[in-house]
């Protein structure tokens, strides 16, 4: 569900090749007429240093928010209302920790270990999606995360499954089969609210409108404010850019919202029927720049939770990585 959305663009970590020989203008002739022939670029084959330092930006951001996301749905699971939901969400919270360990893997293939890219998390020097630092106030909280921001993820997920590096390719694939059910959860959540009680459908405009600007954050700033898109767009890392991508979400579940009598908090949105894109007012980036910043409501709640459960789990962790031979079966 969690990944994609805006990958925070800064310098990262080290590509792990001389960068005379990523530079060499022969191969990297070579290595872009393979992407343009729609080939897969796999671990062992040569390939740009911006090309490996934006992979693992994006497919470890993309793993923590997996890790992250489960959070916010994580703290629901006793709360849901029947078992039939608890079900459901303990199903799915599930399946997204074992999307951020895919990805793990996928980002490990590119020389970062797994160990440095959870100390980047803990510690607070990595980013993850925005919409994870927000509190899941109410059920209906709930089931806005489950519907809409799986939905904008998908968005994002199925165009990057069809991109250039074939470890996370084959990852998405997988995750994007999976996330075939945490929509048709979260509509059918979402669905029960709007046609309920008085009160069940003023508990989930409100938690509509709590969500709607991390919601349009969810996909970043604006593409003429993104550094590398056009290259990253190139070489097929980036498979659509950001507006592009939220214009395409706006434009399947807005109209979905408005038809069942529910409204969106920005008197702005409407649909320009010249250019066929979404129009909305002013987002306030700058709240969004704080936020995946390490600034937001629940970011450092969020941080000391993983923070303890990395505490708490170290010594299996530690016992696993034992040689064999020096392990002792517990007395009878």
């Amino acid at each position: 569900m969690y990944g994609g959305g805006y990958i925070y663009e800064e310098p990262n970590q080290r590509a792990g090749m001389p960068a005379a020989t990523q530079e060499d203008p022969e191969m990297l002739a070579a290595f872009e007429a393979r992407i343009a022939r729609g080939e897969k670029i796999e671990p062992r084959d040569w390939m740009p240093t911006l090309y490996r330092k934006q992979l693992i930006r994006m497919i470890e951001q993309h793993a923590h928010s997996e890790i992250m996301g489960a959070l916010p749905e994580g703290t629901w699971i006793t709360r849901a209302p029947g078992f039939k939901r608890k079900l459901a969400l303990i199903a799915k919270v599930q399946d997204e920790i074992g999307h951020g360990q895919l990805l793990y893997n996928a980002a490990e293939t590119l020389g970062k270990s797994r160990e440095a890219m959870i100390n980047d998390l803990i510690s607070g020097k990595a980013k993850y999606s925005n919409v994870f630092n927000y509190p899941a106030v109410t059920w209906a909280d709930v089931t806005v995360i489950g519907f809409l921001i799986d939905a904008a993820a998908i968005v994002n997920q199925v165009a990057n499954s069809k991109g250039s590096y074939g470890p996370y390719c084959r990852a998405l694939e997988r995750i994007c089969f999976e996330e075939s059910f945490h929509l048709k959860q979260g509509h059918d959540a979402f669905i029960d609210l709007a046609t309920g009680t008085p009160l069940q459908r003023r508990m989930l405009q409100e938690a509509l409108n709590r969500w709607w600007q991390p919601i349009i954050h969810f996909f970043g700033p604006p593409d003429k404010d993104s550094q590398h898109t056009e290259k990253l767009m190139q070489w097929k890392v980036k498979m659509a850019s950001n507006d592009d991508m939220r214009n395409q979400f706006l434009d399947q579940y807005v109209p979905k919202i408005w038809e069942l009598g529910l409204t969106l908090p920005d008197p702005e949105l409407r649909k320009d029927s010249a250019s066929g894109k979404w129009l909305f007012g002013d987002p306030d980036w700058d709240l969004f720049h704080k936020v995946i910043n390490g600034q937001g409501p629940c970011n450092q709640e969020r941080l000391r939770v993983r923070q303890w459960a990395e505490f708490q789990g170290r010594w299996v962790r530690e016992a696993l990585m034992q040689p064999t031979e020096q392990w002792t079966a517990p007395a009878a």
